[in-house]
């Protein structure tokens, strides 16, 4: 049995910069990953790149013969990329032992996770060759500086649980450029003038966007109605709710300077997919020598 993670959400957000980091990460404890490109458009790597789609097809060589757009052109390549799942893909994955573990770096159309099926049936066909996979949804911590572009967030990471069916873990990234924000800098200072920690600059700052970690209906209702026209109060409401009915987006934040922060989703990852509860147990003798 194979471990993938399938590493989505919107541009920028920070999934090449996550693999990047998970890969010295691993690289550094002594444990294996595979890095995957699935995007037709990407140049430059900070990576080892086992398999890349570029391979295949490429966004350039599309917008150049057949004279389509960046979007359409991005679409193309990923509806190529399906259709030539039982041939290019499988031919890529007999490279891989049984136990391996996949690192899929996608796209950021955000389309592809939310409504085209191209990535649900990519996913399918992983299942089909006995991968355990897992979707990994990322979203720029900069969102919660604005109710409005946090919903948006939420509901396009709840639109990819439903488009993808997959275990689902929710990245809050780049927290390392919020954790030195003035507001909280100042806010320490003015609780107590010795903490200059970045830690505790960091512990605080996380309590303070904790609300935005776990979200609850009435803090997010009253912030809405705050910003949105009384007109909208009945949709902020439904919206709210939404969210919190059904308990499904959270997040776990990321700061990529701490080992300790990639640690801590990565064994989330792993506890999804049910990494290493196959392995053999490994055993010492320690009884003494004679």
């Amino acid at each position: 049995m194979g471990y993938a993670q399938l590493v989505i959400g919107p541009a920028g957000s920070g999934k090449s910069t996550y693999c990047s980091s998970l890969y010295q990460h691993c690289e550094t404890v002594g444990r294996t990953i595979h890095m995957v490109n699935l995007d037709p458009a990407a140049e430059h790597f900070s990576y080892p790149v086992s398999t890349d789609i570029r391979e295949l097809i490429s966004l350039d060589d599309v917008m150049e013969e057949l004279g389509m757009g960046p979007n359409g052109g991005l679409i193309y390549c990923m509806e190529h990329l399906e259709d030539n799942l039982d041939d290019w893909l499988d031919e890529q994955l007999d490279g891989y032992l049984d136990d391996d573990y996949l690192v899929f770096d996608c796209p950021g159309q955000i389309e592809l996770f939310t409504h085209v099926p191209v990535l649900r049936n990519f996913v399918e066909h992983l299942k089909r060759k006995n991968f355990n996979v897992c979707a990994v949804y990322f979203l720029d911590s900069q969102f919660v500086s604005d109710v409005t572009k946090y919903i948006s967030g939420c509901m396009a990471s709840l639109s990819a649980m439903i488009q993808l069916e997959l275990p689902h873990i929710n990245i809050l990234s780049k927290m390392d450029l919020v954790s030195n924000k003035k507001d909280v800098e100042e806010y320490v200072y003015f609780i107590s003038p010795l903490f200059k920690d970045s830690t505790i600059l960091l512990c605080i700052n996380l309590l303070m966007f904790s609300r935005y970690l776990n979200p609850e209906a009435q803090v997010l209702l009253s912030q809405l109605n705050r910003q949105m026209a009384p007109k909208f109060g009945k949709l902020n409401k439904s919206l709210a709710e939404l969210v919190d009915d059904y308990s499904m987006v959270n997040f776990i934040p990321l700061d990529l300077r701490k080992e300790s922060s990639i640690q801590y989703v990565l064994s989330h990852i792993d506890n999804c997919i049910q990494y290493g509860e196959d392995a053999d147990v490994k055993v010492r003798d320690f009884d003494p020598e004679d």
